[in-house]
């Protein structure tokens, strides 16, 4: 698979109507004496960032096991693009903040919790595992059965100058109606490629509900390097849980950038489950330079329980004829480029095996486009 463009009738409408939508969100009042050329307009505070998160093994020379990732988010301050009561009082309830449950303070409170400010996010995002061997029915022994991850997610962002908190509660399904045949399909017939022979033993439809929490801390210890060249340095070491019948897991990890003018929002150009452009760290409202220009490294290493595109579905018997690995460890390195409102980021991942007869490790590239609108 590489490349994610054009997907069945199905897939569309959803796509479309996440573009259209248009969140009202409360502007934040600047103070009378605030007349430097460097201070946004009001509505400046009213924008929200749209982002496209695109992963392909195409950037390590494959078409094969995790194949394509592609993901849209928005995200707005305030107030929540869409507004359910029920996902929203859950998602403040676990969010460390002042009105979170004891036990959420606990594990990742705030140190003042007053001082915390919100984002909230919506994410459609479509996931494509293969096989290596492309012409058979079925995946030859030994090899990943074919899967597709589609779903939604709503997701909260309460952050103060250290910390950020994010959890995404996540509705989706695999099985055809994930439609990661379609969109594999259509993009090897735009290119004149070969097409996978095997998705009708793709791992059945079955619903699937997730719940994302994912904790980082600012690496205040990076305040006090005094770089050369007036490089700039920032970072964060990160906790993470994943809990439901599509994925069952926890991960720990850090990222270090580097580079000039660091942007005060930031993307991750790697697609993760709640990956989505933000402020990093900071009170300011705006970046007052027009370029940014950094590079980045990180690592990740995390335990699974479950994992519906290699253990199959949790409410039906299905042999997917692989056993999962429990551990999995990642480094990846890359570099991101701003100019006004857009934002350009590349990372190239490697990552150990997924399952224990997969034939080595894996590497591919990841690529997120942002724009504040």
């Amino acid at each position: 698979m590489k490349f994610m463009t054009h997907v069945q009738n199905g897939l569309k409408f959803p796509l479309l109507a996440a573009l259209c939508l248009s969140p009202a969100i409360a502007a934040n009042e600047l103070p009378k004496d605030t007349t430097s050329i460097l201070a946004p307009k009001k509505e400046d505070n009213d924008k929200g960032y749209f982002t496209f998160f695109f992963d392909n093994d195409l950037f390590g020379g494959t078409d094969a096991n995790y194949t394509n990732g592609g993901r849209i988010s928005y995200i707005t301050q305030g107030k929540p693009i869409i507004n359910i009561p029920l996902v929203q009082k859950n998602l403040h309830r676990l969010s460390g903040d002042g009105d979170s449950t004891w036990w959420m303070k606990k594990v990742w409170g705030f140190r003042d919790a007053s001082k915390v400010e919100y984002s909230y996010g919506f994410a459609l995002t479509q996931l494509m595992f293969t096989p290596e061997t492309l012409n058979t029915k079925v995946p030859p022994p030994g090899e990943r059965p074919y899967a597709g991850w589609l779903g939604v997610g709503f997701s909260l962002h309460a952050r103060d100058e250290t910390a950020l908190n994010s959890i995404e509660i996540s509705i989706g399904l695999v099985g055809p109606n994930a439609f990661a045949e379609e969109t594999q399909d259509a993009v090897h017939s735009l290119r004149n490629l070969d097409k996978f022979q095997g998705w009708d033993s793709q791992i059945p439809q079955e619903f699937t509900l997730n719940a994302s929490f994912n904790r980082r801390r600012r690496l205040e210890e990076l305040d006090k390097w005094d770089l050369p060249l007036n490089l700039e340095v920032d970072g964060f070491y990160e906790t993470g849980y994943d809990l439901g019948n599509y994925l069952t897991a926890a991960h720990a990890g850090f990222m270090i950038r580097v580079g000039w003018d660091l942007p005060i929002e930031f993307s991750d150009p790697r697609l993760t489950t709640t990956a989505h452009t933000q402020k990093l760290y900071t009170d300011e409202l705006f970046n007052s330079h027009s370029w940014s220009f950094y590079g980045l490294v990180g690592g990740r290493v995390g335990g699974i329980l479950h994992d519906i595109t290699l253990d199959g579905p949790l409410f039906r018997h299905f042999d997917t004829g692989v056993s999962r690995e429990p551990w999995v460890a990642e480094i990846y390195a890359g570099f991101g480029i701003r100019r006004k409102g857009w934002e350009f980021g590349y990372v190239h991942t490697f990552r150990t095996k997924r399952f224990k007869s997969q034939k080595g490790n894996q590497s591919f590239g990841s690529i997120a486009i942002r724009t504040r609108f």
